[in-house]
């Protein structure tokens, strides 16, 4: 067997595990059950989204090749201000999802950065626009995902939304990957993602929209109706690999890194759920006044 698929393989199923046991409480019930120390469920998804966002940060600054001005060494005061924000939010339960200005704030600019992405690249040659990119980019999106679980600390219940939320970008991932090797006829973006095909879009589409159907019969404690939530992924996860693709090649780089070996880096592997998250949780803000 090739080397290169036996070391995919492998850390494939090391990144999969990790994200099962850092969103639904089996985390918490292994570290346990192992340790003398207990720990709540809360705190191991408070830290993957940590490391993520730490590392996925680095390797855009990298991506996007800061020069010698003082914009690189700004970049993570300005996230860890943004992220400890967010951060009491998450510890304190402060996330209502009533409509509160800054956040709707906030969500536009991910919007106005990935058009500023895909129509005005050249901004982002200067370090400013470098900057405001990736603190918009990494940070505001990883930060919006700490506001999509629900927890409890005096029962420790933590609800499965984002573990959901990663099994349906899988799943539209997939989905559109065999339809399109099947059936794609017809390139949807063939200058930025060559693979990528309209038919394997809508296979996507369709057979995400199969697998919402039982979460959303057999998950009825998940926030909001996951038939919605996936018709979102399903939407916007090939967008998620389009920004980050467009990303690449306006710097003329490969992979965002090598931390996740054969799959490349943190941005690699999470360019869906960086476009997804927020879309998600502003879904749950509208749910409440539909």
């Amino acid at each position: 067997m090739d080397k290169n698929l036996i070391q995919r393989t492998i850390s494939g199923i090391v990144y999969v595990a990790i994200i099962i046991l850092c969103t639904s409480p089996l985390g918490a019930q292994f570290i346990n059950s192992i340790s003398p120390e207990p720990i709540q469920q809360q705190y191991l998804y408070y830290l993957l989204i940590t490391f993520l966002m730490v590392i996925g940060s680095w390797e855009c600054i990298k991506i996007m090749k800061f020069g010698k001005g003082y914009e690189k060494w700004v970049v993570f005061p300005v996230i860890v201000i943004i992220f400890y924000m967010f951060s009491k939010r998450y510890f304190y339960h402060d996330f209502y999802f009533d409509f509160r200005l800054n956040e709707i704030l906030a969500l536009a600019l991910i919007a106005i950065a990935v058009v500023t992405l895909f129509k005005y690249p050249n901004e982002l040659y200067y370090d400013s626009g470098k900057l405001i990119f990736t603190v918009i980019y990494v940070a505001l999106p990883f930060s919006f995902a700490l506001g999509l679980p629900k927890y409890s600390t005096y029962n420790h219940t933590f609800s499965l939304e984002v573990l959901f939320l990663f099994i349906l970008i899988w799943s539209s991932d997939t989905f559109a990957y065999l339809a399109g090797k099947f059936f794609g006829k017809h390139k949807m973006a063939p200058k930025i993602s060559p693979k990528k095909t309209w038919e394997g879009y809508a296979g996507g589409v369709i057979l995400t929209l199969v697998l919402s159907y039982f979460v959303e019969q057999y998950q009825p404690e998940l926030r909001g109706n996951w038939m919605v939530v996936g018709f979102l992924v399903a939407t916007f996860a090939p967008l998620g690999d389009l920004v980050e693709s467009q990303l690449k090649r306006t710097f003329g780089v490969k992979d965002s890194g090598n931390i996740i070996p054969g799959h490349g880096g943190i941005l690699d592997r999470l360019d869906s759920f960086l476009i997804c998250a927020p879309v998600v949780y502003l879904y749950f803000i509208l749910e409440k006044f539909i």
